[in-house]
């Protein structure tokens, strides 16, 4: 009895202290969810901002002028945005998979970067070993950083004729717990890309006029537009790995709060009977006296 009872004591005690840890990582993924959200709400209104300076832009060019396009091969590129952490639930596998089944499409094989080493794992395990590795950002200040490298490491490739295309994959949060995989197209800036952004209505009735030297303001806003659009993937999915994160840690809760009240119930249901045990051999023994007593 004693052994059965220790033994569930420890038991107890191990999934006490996991509810903690639990609990823990529970709290810190819904605080970094909330920044990360506020950094993407403030992005909106930049990635807004930042459209209608290239819709301006382009407007008060000449007609025949169009953005250059450098396109010298079929190859297209791909970021693939995952995490470095597990305890994501199905948050890598589902962005590789979307991944991997749009790049199938495509004629030639594709050039893929992976921002963390476990959708890397993934990408591998699908057929698309990556070109390079990124480390996922732990904070908003990280990212900056990490968008620099990806600008410098696309453009790179881009110079040198490699690829001719470069998308984003990455998840989009639905819901406080809930995502989706999601896929943005970021580079040609063809005369395609213009004509879209050509298309956004003007906030006012003013008519847009850019002071100075259009070449060198488009140049600039170009840079922005690519800066947010990759700093807002990685916000992002940043958010969904956290809402992915907990959402698992909801359901790591509840299972071992389940796990622990039966434990307990065990455990008093062992002590009870140990304590009845206990008690029918008094009451045995005191009988059994009572009857030699009478018997004397």
């Amino acid at each position: 009895m004693s052994d059965t009872s220790a033994s569930l004591r420890r038991k107890i005690l191990g999934a006490g202290d996991l509810l903690t840890v639990v609990s823990t990582m529970k709290v810190m993924a819904a605080a970094n969810i909330v920044q990360y959200e506020k950094s993407v709400a403030a992005l909106g209104d930049y990635y807004r901002t930042v459209e209608i300076g290239l819709c301006a832009c382009f407007r008060q060019r000449e007609p025949s002028s169009r953005v250059a396009e450098r396109k010298q091969t079929s190859v297209t590129g791909a970021i693939v945005f995952g995490s470095d952490q597990g305890l994501v639930g199905q948050f890598n596998d589902t962005v590789a998979d979307y991944a991997a089944a749009i790049l199938a499409t495509q004629s030639a094989r594709p050039m893929v970067w992976a921002v963390g080493e476990r959708v890397h794992a993934r990408l591998v395990a699908a057929g698309l070993p990556p070109v390079g590795l990124f480390t996922v950002p732990n904070s908003v200040k990280a990212i900056t950083p990490l968008v620099m490298k990806i600008l410098m490491a696309s453009e790179k490739r881009q110079s040198k004729g490699e690829i001719s295309e470069l998308n984003l994959f990455y998840h989009r949060q639905t819901s406080v717990t809930a995502y989706a995989p999601v896929r943005q197209r970021l580079l040609p800036l063809d005369e395609t890309w213009r004509q879209n952004l050509l298309k956004l209505p003007w906030p006012t009735k003013s008519l847009p006029e850019v002071m100075g030297d259009n070449s060198a303001t488009l140049q600039a806003l170009i840079r922005g537009y690519l800066f947010v659009s990759l700093f807002r993937a990685c916000a992002e999915s940043l958010a969904s790995e956290n809402a992915s994160r907990l959402a698992a840690m909801q359901r790591a809760e509840k299972n071992i709060s389940e796990l622990l009240d039966e434990l307990t119930g065990t455990f008093h249901r062992l002590r009870q009977s140990g304590i009845d045990e206990e008690l029918f051999d008094v009451i045995a023994g005191f009988e059994a006296l009572t009857e030699k007593e009478k018997r004397q």
